[in-house]
């Protein structure tokens, strides 16, 4: 039986680190980069939010740790349990799937808090249905609270996609989506982004009932932390 094994990260918090929401526009980014004597890059001199409806970029990434790939899912509404799970369906349609083309079951090491926190019904709610449309046993270990910094998607993708476009102004989506795309390390890492102008709605509740009805087998060991996701046919 093969497992595919992913490890997931949401936009950065004040408790953990990874990438954070991005506003959009011409504002200063902290760090250095070359530029031609004379001729520095004129930003704004407040980085306040436009109000437009596509000012800010979320990303959301998955990291495939066995292929040293990753995926970022870059989103500009809000981060949300439904576009979390949306960005690990798109990994798993477009490279997962490929990648593991026997796999029967998937195995996620997610942050504790968040849009993939272990309280979040909604989280579970949406990897049930994944489950339930690619027939895979999911499987999700959360990293204990405060202790995120410890997931190798922060030290092996995140941290060097930070470093790829420090110094450099986020005008827009498609800048942001570039510099992800074109971080590499010399290791192999490779990784693929895309834009995600899907609208998430916040504040989704899920009800008793229907979350009592999820195929969610817990472990034995620490249940709240540790568990397993079935599809329904299981």
């Amino acid at each position: 039986m093969e497992r595919a094994r992913p490890v997931l990260r949401g936009p950065g918090r004040s408790n953990a680190p990874g990438l954070p929401d991005e506003l959009l526009g011409n504002y200063a980014n902290g760090g250095r980069e070359w530029q031609l004597s004379g001729q520095p890059v004129k930003v704004n001199g407040h980085d306040f939010p436009s109000g437009d409806e596509h000012a800010k970029a979320i990303p959301y990434g998955v990291f495939d740790v066995t292929n040293n790939e990753g995926w970022v899912n870059v989103g500009d509404t809000a981060d949300t349990a439904e576009f979390a799970v949306e960005s690990i369906r798109r990994w798993w349609n477009q490279h997962g799937q490929h990648r593991f083309p026997d796999a029967t079951r998937l195995l996620i090491t997610a942050d504790c808090g968040g849009s993939n926190g272990y309280r979040v019904r909604a989280w579970k709610k949406h990897l049930a249905d994944l489950a339930a449309e690619t027939g895979l046993l999911i499987t999700v270990c959360h990293y204990p609270p405060g202790t995120s910094k410890w997931n190798k998607i922060e030290h092996r993708m995140f941290s060097f996609i930070s470093m790829n476009w420090r110094g450099t102004p986020l005008t827009d989506l498609r800048t942001v989506i570039d510099l992800i795309a074109a971080t590499t390390t010399q290791t192999g890492l490779v990784i693929h982004a895309e834009a995600d102008l899907t609208w998430y709605p916040k504040g989704v509740k899920i009800s008793d009932p229907e979350f009592n009805a999820l195929p969610i087998h817990p472990h034995d060991w620490h249940p709240t932390w540790n568990y397993t996701i079935y599809n329904r046919a299981t």
